[in-house]
């Protein structure tokens, strides 16, 4: 029989997509997301033990790390040294990615940052592929609720998207 630490591991390995976009979706700088990373990492490994296989490993998953990444974000808006890069440098920084699909990419999440913790997580959730049902569970609201947010997020996104590549045209 596999040992604790070995199925944990197993575990974030299998689905460590998810913590990643979670990370560059809270996070601008590099060196924030690798720290919000092991902070989610703790933080599930912490709470491994309450995961009772009553729903899926990666709603579980889910939520330690979404929580984690609100918390990590609330305690960093509070720190005097936390600065956002202004409007102009993030522009400089798409530009001096390598392809199209990169800054796409980067305009993408430029764009998610806009949006409200829960659209964040609709969005998040639904590049994930889950089922609107789970969404519904995560979030605490009804799958119609979902599905009517979530087109409304959307939307939203592609107006944002559409503000933010007219402004550098």
């Amino acid at each position: 029989m596999e040992n604790k630490e070995t199925r944990f591991m197993q575990l974030i390995e299998e689905h460590k997509g998810m913590l990643f976009k979670i990370c560059r979706i809270y996070q601008d700088d590099n060196a924030d997301r690798d720290d919000l990373m092991q902070e989610m990492i703790l933080q599930l490994w912490l709470a491994f033990d309450s995961f009772q296989g009553k729903s899926k490993f990666s709603s579980w998953m889910y939520r330690v790390a979404l929580n984690t990444a609100i918390l990590f974000f609330k305690k960093q808006k509070r720190r005097p040294d936390s600065e956002q890069l202004p409007d102009q440098l993030e522009y400089l920084e798409a530009q001096e990615l390598d392809t199209e699909k990169d800054e796409q990419l980067a305009l993408f999440y430029k764009a998610l940052k806009q949006l409200n913790k829960v659209e964040k997580a609709l969005i998040f959730l639904y590049m994930e592929d889950q089922p609107y049902e789970d969404i519904a569970l995560n979030l605490g609201i009804s799958e119609v609720n979902v599905r009517v947010r979530l087109n409304r997020t959307k939307n939203k996104l592609k107006d944002i998207i559409k503000s933010i590549n007219y402004e550098y045209r």
